[in-house]
């Protein structure tokens, strides 16, 4: 007997949908190497952490990002098109990959310091950009469920991006996270400049439904 598995309820995705979902994957992805480590990196690597200065990275980062995306995304939203909002989400991309490559030069805590900070602005920068132009290209007869593919792609990365990361570092060290981390972001820039609609952004029409995006707990 041959069971067949009809799989006609599920809804596809439009193209500029389905390559923001895989630009967004491998940017998290690439996070989700680090993060679940970083404060061990801190701590072992770094002359005169402590747990106090782990705490001040992890607030740094939520701090400076809640407030820089709220100034950003009103200018964002002033602007017609979505020309500004895709150069602040490459420009974003570009911010995170240079702090994850500076991190391969640290050895002060003031200099991690900065560079959290520069993490920090680039997912300012990144965040509502995102989220704007994903919104507004959502399929209005399935939205959850393109939110939900997002969101459960992400979760996939970053859960088997945790375990690799460890490997990596147990094996090739720090080094060569930090620079697959920068590596992947870049990576995700040039993917989303494959959607031929972005790279000359037209006009859009009607008021985005702006959302949060994916708040994952990183630090």
């Amino acid at each position: 007997m041959i069971i067949k598995l009809n799989l006609n309820f599920i809804p596809s995705l439009n193209r500029i949908v389905r390559y923001f979902i895989i630009g967004d994957l491998i940017m998290w992805s690439g996070w989700g190497l680090l993060d679940p480590l970083f404060s061990i990196f801190v701590i072992e690597k770094i002359s005169g952490a402590t747990l106090v200065s782990i705490g001040l990275l992890a607030t740094i980062y939520w701090v400076g990002k809640g407030i820089l995306q709220i100034p950003i995304s009103l200018f964002l939203d002033k602007t017609d098109g979505e020309r500004d909002d895709f150069y602040a989400l490459i420009f974003g991309l570009m911010i995170m990959s240079v702090g994850a490559f500076s991190l391969i030069l640290v050895d002060t805590i003031w200099q991690v310091y900065l560079i959290q900070f520069i993490k920090a602005v680039g997912f300012a920068l990144y965040i509502p950009a995102w989220s704007a132009i994903f919104s507004r290209h959502l399929d209005k007869d399935h939205t959850a469920y393109d939110w939900a593919i997002s969101s459960s792609s992400v979760s996939f990365g970053i859960g088997a991006a945790g375990f690799l990361g460890g490997i990596i570092a147990s094996f090739f060290g720090f080094k060569l996270l930090f620079l697959l981390v920068g590596l992947m972001g870049l990576l995700s820039a040039g993917m989303l400049l494959l959607v031929p609609d972005l790279i000359l952004p037209k006009k859009s029409s009607g008021p985005p439904q702006v959302r949060d995006h994916i708040q994952m707990g990183l630090k």
